[in-house]
Parts: C-alpha cells; sequence; structure tokens
C-alpha cells in the first residue's frame, strides 16, 4: 500500500523548514487528506441512508482548527464527547453543543450537569448514571450504551464490548435501562453502542448493526417506545502497516443499510448515527522527529526527540506506527534498530528491531499515521512540553498550536 502522505514526507526542503521554524518534534497534518477522510466517509452515508448524522470523535484529535477544518467540509458535522473538555472544545472548532453526543462513563455530577446545561445528547453508560442525572435534571431525550456481550479491536485494550469491557449496559439490562427512563419522565430515546476500536474487519460492522437491532426490538416491543437515533459508534480502523488494506466505506455501509432499512421497512427510521475519528484524522498525520543520539549497546538505538510522552500509543498497546527517513524513503543500506525517546522508562520505544536505513544524528524522521490519539494523548511526563502542531494546505505551513514551554508547564502552581 502506497501511503497517501507519500508525497508530504518525500518533501525534505518543507519539513526541514517546519524543523527550523517551528522545531522538533512537531505534529504535521495534511489538510487534504483530512477533507478527502471526511468527505469520503460523509458521501458513503449519502449513497445509503436516508437519515444520517455523523459526530466526529473529539478525542481523536481536539485542536479546534482540526475540527473548524471538519466542520467547514460538512457544515451538519456533529461530535462525540466524553468529557466537558471535549464540549468545550467542539464548541471552540464551530459545532454547538446541541450537536453532540456525549458519552461519559462513571460521570461525575459535574460531567453530567455540564452536558445537560449545554444542550447535548446524553448518552448514558449505566442504570446508575441515570440515577445520578435524575437528581441534576431529567432531559427530554436520552439514550443508553449497549454493550452486546462481544466486541472487537485492535488491541485487547481497545476493545469495549464483552464481558471485560468496564463500558456500557449489559444486553441483560437494556429493557429496564429504558424502564426507568420512560417511568421518570423521559419522552425521546436514542441506542448507542462502540464495542472496540481499530477494526480493519468489513464484515463485523453489518453483524454489530444485526445484533444492535435483535436489542432494540426487545426495547420497542416491551416498551412501546421509537427511537429517534441509532449510533453504531466508531472503531473504524486505519492501515498502520503496509500489508494491512484500507476499509471500503461505501461496501461497509451499503451493508448495514440494507440491514438497517429492512427492519425498519414499516416502521420510524431512527436517523443513523456514527462516531469516526481515527478513520478521519488517522493517516492524515505525522510526528516530526529529529535524531538526537545513536548508541549501539547489545542493541542498536536510534534516539530521538520525540519519545512515549510525545506518543504514547507504543508504550500503551504496542501499536506499530511506520517510521521514515525524511528524503530517503526506499533507499540506503538498512540495520535493525530500536528507536527510542529521552524518557526514563525503558518502554519508552517508538518501534523495536525494526529495519532501517543508516542515520546519523540531527537527522530528520517521520513517524506516521498518528493524527489520531497522537497529541491527543502526549503528556508531560519528565516535565517535557508538548509539542507544536502545524497544518499543510497546498505546501503551505500554518501553526496550529503553539509549542509548551517549561514555564507553562507550571503557571498554576503556587510556592507554600
Amino acid at each position: 500500500m502506497i501511503h497517501p502522505l507519500k508525497s508530504l514526507i518525500s518533501d525534505q526542503i518543507l519539513l526541514s523548514n517546519v524543523a527550523e521554524l517551528y522545531g522538533t518534534p512537531t505534529y504535521v497534518y495534511d489538510k487534504h487528506q483530512l477533507v478527502k477522510n471526511i468527505t469520503s466517509i460523509n458521501n458513503a452515508l449519502i449513497n445509503n441512508f436516508q437519515k444520517f448524522q455523523i459526530c466526529y470523535t473529539i478525542k481523536a484529535n481536539s485542536n479546534p482548527a482540526i475540527i473548524d477544518i471538519l466542520k467547514t467540509t460538512i457544515p451538519d458535522l456533529g461530535a462525540d464527547c466524553s468529557s466537558p473538555g471535549e464540549l468545550f472544545a467542539a464548541k471552540i472548532g464551530g459545532i454547538s453543543t446541541s450537536d453532540c453526543i456525549y458519552t461519559g462513563n462513571y460521570e461525575s455530577d459535574d460531567d453530567l450537569k455540564s452536558a445537560l446545561e449545554q444542550g447535548a445528547h446524553i448518552n448514558l453508560d449505566d442504570i446508575s448514571s441515570l440515577h445520578r442525572l435524575k437528581k441534576i435534571g431529567i432531559p427530554k431525550e436520552i439514550s443508553f450504551r449497549l454493550n452486546p456481550g462481544f466486541g472487537k479491536g485492535a488491541f485487547s485494550e481497545v476493545v469495549t464490548g464483552g464481558k471485560n469491557s468496564k463500558f456500557g449496559v449489559p444486553k441483560e439490562n437494556i429493557v429496564d435501562a429504558y424502564k426507568l427512563a420512560k417511568e421518570i419522565g423521559i419522552k425521546e430515546f436514542g441506542l448507542q453502542c462502540m464495542t472496540g476500536s481499530g477494526v480493519l474487519d468489513p464484515e463485523y460492522f453489518p453483524k454489530l448493526m444485526l445484533e444492535i437491532l435483535k436489542i432494540s426490538e426487545l426495547i420497542m416491543n416491551d416498551l412501546n417506545i421509537e427511537f429517534n437515533h441509532m449510533s453504531i459508534g466508531g472503531g473504524y480502523g486505519i492501515p498502520y502497516r503496509e500489508d494491512e488494506e484500507p476499509l471500503d466505506f461505501e461496501l461497509i455501509f451499503k451493508n448495514v443499510s440494507e440491514i438497517f432499512h429492512n427492519f425498519f421497512q414499516g416502521k420510524k427510521i431512527p436517523s443513523f448515527w456514527i462516531e469516526p475519528g481515527r478513520s478521519v484524522i488517522g493517516n492524515a498525520g505525522i510526528l516530526l522527529s529529529k535524531v538526537t543520539g545513536l548508541k549501539k549497546s547489545y542493541k542498536n538505538f536510534i534516539g530521538l526527540d520525540a519519545g512515549m510522552e510525545t506518543l504514547m500509543r507504543p508504550a500503551l498497546y504496542n501499536a506499530y506506527h511506520h517510521i521514515y527517513k525524511i528524503g530517503h524513503l526506499e533507499s540506503g543500506s538498512k540495520q535493525v534498530v530500536d528507536f527510542t525517546g529521552r524518557i526514563c522508562e525503558n518502554t519508552d520505544r517508538l518501534a523495536v528491531d525494526r529495519s532501517f536505513p543508516n542515520i546519523i544524528e540531527g537527522d530528520l524522521v517521520a513517524i506516521m499515521d498518528v493524527g489520531a490519539y497522537g497529541f491527543s494523548m502526549s503528556h508531560q511526563f519528565c516535565t517535557r512540553p508538548k509539542s507544536a502542531e502545524v497544518i499543510v494546505d497546498h505546501g503551505k505551513v500554518k501553526l496550529i498550536r503553539k509549542r509548551e514551554t517549561i514555564k507553562q508547564i507550571f503557571e498554576n502552581c503556587k510556592s507554600i
């Protein structure tokens, strides 16, 4: 598979200028790819559903400039939020909170109050959440997150359905959840189900839709309610390895649509909702990093100024991200190396046992497919400030987040 950002990472002059102007490590996003991704998803839905809503998953990348580009491209775009901070990010990115679905878990009273007061579509993780919410206020509409008893994900850590998951209402209890909601005066309803992240199996999504509809029929028949919307969540994967193939959204939504519309034939048809994040922004971002040191020990190490504090996924999930030497994508003799950062943890590896061209201190590398859960999961361990973020639009570079400074890390601290 040829990576869609191959032309970007081949542009040694542009990326060298980014490094010189904004420093490294820096997250670099490609606007063209971002727009292409969200347009492809939207077009596939237009072709297959009568009513639908895309709610971009803010947790994937909450930079307001990214959100604004997506909202400008798809004016009806909503957002999937899981915290008051994500509601705030959606708002300053141009998405009304009334177009947001708020899916928390183990929510505090403040979390629920924030979602209620801002008019978000509240999607509750548990019946206990409804007990907390009713003390704050009764919304007109509610949905519950269904745990159908199974899930799927790229890693076990990102499977969010099944008996080992902390998320969702078990299917055995879902009718009771809606019964209580109806009893306390809620008039309108949705249903949501998100069972895992990074799925590249196109046959999984129709299977999930069948199970959601099977369970929804129990709710509808037992309680005589209709659904305004039904969400299949996100979880749409992207290829991280060169031998993986991207999802065909036209095929996926065609198959899901046939099941969906056949089920609701002669009934009120809910709006079909999805909550994509990784599939929107994942392959539109690279992490530009500089080689800080080379070490020959029991293994060969390439030290970078980006580490696990900059990109957490490899340390957290043993996730794979391809790495290229800027300006030398294919050529050069190879060595087997580990890529590591400057963090005082032995898990600080961005790649292990990779075959890689010869390289020297000061060279630039591109760590691929970091647009989703890259910057948003970065942190300040070892008191390393967070990276800058830039976006490239037809060869022009715009700064969309300044690099954090050490001083800024301590601005909210007070001496005693």
